[in-house]
């Protein structure tokens, strides 16, 4: 039942985690694409984890300090409740921060506090507020924060406030006239009085500036407000109308995601369109349907902590029929870029195999074609495949009989495909082990599809398949191919025997005389 305790509490833990992983991937050039999907997990359940992440991900990594506050500006614009939430979690951390002298976490709060102040978020009265209790009791710390933070919003004071910058700048030529901080400290105004000299850098860069100026909703809060961080949003709780206040979330998801009805104007303009740019708007749509079913899977499997989680995620997408090779494409394609195999992959493929047999027959096709691809490869990329390929095939994700796909000989192979072969036998091998290796290969059910890979059409053939996993230290699995190898001039002069004999007793048959 979707109401049951046990649910609900999965619910939770797959949100937290959903959440973290799209924090963790978010950066300037993918925040479009990650915004819409973080609007699909229910971020008013889950705005307390939503805080706390997010502030958590800035305090480790504060170089992306703008982009979590121009996504604040845009989830702002749609639940302002959690915008408020964040700014005063924000303050409480900045006075933590303040009374313990921790200066990693001010730098942190204070960065973080001027992005807001860029976007509108927190009004500019707050950053006013932060610099004259900065410089009230002037220490070489306080300075150089209050300095830090000037530059990040002294912008958007210039625009909004001139008159309280200009206040600003008038103590800390005060500060530099008296003398009594550090020389370090004392260049760092001066290099501050020279930016705001050239002027400082625009307050948003414009791939940044998400939200139309009409949309701002701008937080009143003042550092010394008394103000309740609500804690107990970080933790679960059950909800005695789940099920409903989901119901409730998806449809105001829809209606953030323009997932409205269209108006009968447009519907009537749609028909009064002819046949020609009706069927050029179907297929221009069809293309974006699968472009966007593509970026979908992609944030899906890149935003998951665990491959459980990503495969729980995948199958909930909706596919048309013919529209599941895309899965094993994207996933494939994920995998080759990263810059060493990530087990990740492999498992959420094998997940998927296990599941739906749909899947199982579109591995099997893609490792065809990789395969015959595989010479356009890097060889960072055909390792990752290769070892992507022989986890499926070490837990029988996928059958074995798809090698006989791999055909080793000297004029059926080249470089890139030795070297996808080498190490798929390998990973194979460091699975399951040589010996369940050999008894795996030497199965009388398969050999018709295991001739390709240890031909015994001919010598030649032959010994190349021997000296080639003898050369990768799997000599092992080659003992039937030796042996056959061994007894082949045996078998050849028996089967000359056979075929002389043969060919004897036809002479020795009476012969008819010829009428004269």
């Amino acid at each position: 039942m979707e109401e049951s305790l046990e649910y609900q509490k999965k619910s939770w833990i797959a949100l937290k985690k959903s959440i973290n992983g799209l924090l963790n991937k978010i950066n300037k050039a993918n925040i479009k694409h990650i915004i819409p999907e973080l609007f699909e997990e229910n971020l008013i359940r889950g705005r307390g984890l939503f805080c706390r992440s997010i502030m958590k991900s800035q305090l480790n990594s504060a170089i992306f300090t703008d982009v979590f506050a121009a996504l604040i500006a845009v989830v702002n614009t749609k639940f302002p409740q959690i915008g408020e939430l964040l700014c005063k979690r924000i303050i409480l951390q900045l006075r933590r921060a303040y009374n313990n002298n921790n200066k990693p976490q001010m730098l942190a709060s204070v960065k973080f506090i001027g992005h807001l102040v860029n976007q509108q978020v927190v009004h500019e009265l707050v950053a006013l507020e932060l610099v004259t209790l900065l410089l009230e009791k002037p220490t070489d710390d306080s300075v150089d924060v209050a300095v830090g933070f000037v530059k990040e919003c002294g912008s958007i004071l210039q625009d909004l406030c001139p008159s309280g910058l200009h206040a600003i700048f008038e103590r800390f030529r005060g500060i530099l006239h008296e003398g009594e901080i550090d020389k370090r400290v004392q260049f760092l105004i001066e290099d501050l009085f020279a930016l705001r000299k050239h002027k400082f850098q625009p307050a948003v860069p414009p791939e940044l500036d998400l939200v139309e100026e009409e949309d701002r909703l701008t937080h009143e809060i003042s550092l010394g407000d008394k103000v309740d961080e609500q804690i107990e949003l970080n933790v679960f709780k059950p909800d005695p109308n789940f099920v409903e206040n989901e119901n409730k979330y998806e449809q105001l998801q829809k209606r953030i995601l323009g997932g409205g009805d269209q108006d009968e104007e447009s519907e009537d303009d749609d028909e009064s369109k002819d046949e020609g740019e009706q069927q050029m708007k179907i297929e221009d749509e069809t293309e974006t349907n699968l472009i966007n079913l593509r970026r979908t899977i992609y944030l899906t499997i890149m935003s998951s902590a665990e491959f459980e989680e990503a495969g729980h995620k995948l199958l909930k997408i909706r596919l048309e029929p013919g529209q599941e090779m895309e899965l094993c494409i994207m996933l494939l394609e994920c995998c080759s870029q990263e810059k060493t195999f990530l087990h990740y992959y492999a498992l959420l493929g094998q997940r998927l195999c296990m599941i739906n047999k749909v899947h199982q027959k579109n591995f099997e096709k893609s490792f065809m074609q990789q395969y015959s691809m595989i010479h356009q490869l890097e060889t960072n990329k055909l390792r990752n495949v290769a070892k992507f390929f022989a986890h499926l095939l070490g837990t029988d994700a996928l059958p074995w009989h798809v090698l006989a796909y791999l055909r080793l000989t000297e004029e059926d192979t080249t470089s890139s495909s030795r070297i996808f072969i080498k190490i798929l036998f390998q990973e194979l091998s460091g699975h399951l082990g040589i010996r369940m290796l050999n008894e795996r290969l030497s199965d009388p059910s398969m050999q018709e599809s295991f001739e390709s890979i240890f031909p015994k059409d001919n010598p030649k053939n032959m010994r190349f398949a021997i000296n080639f996993f003898t050369s990768i230290g799997l000599g092992g699995i080659t003992e039937n191919l030796r042996d056959y190898l061994k007894n082949m001039p045996r078998l050849i002069l028996q089967q000359d025997k056979r075929v002389s004999r043969s060919s004897e007793s036809d002479d020795d048959r009476p012969r008819k005389r010829r009428r004269s």
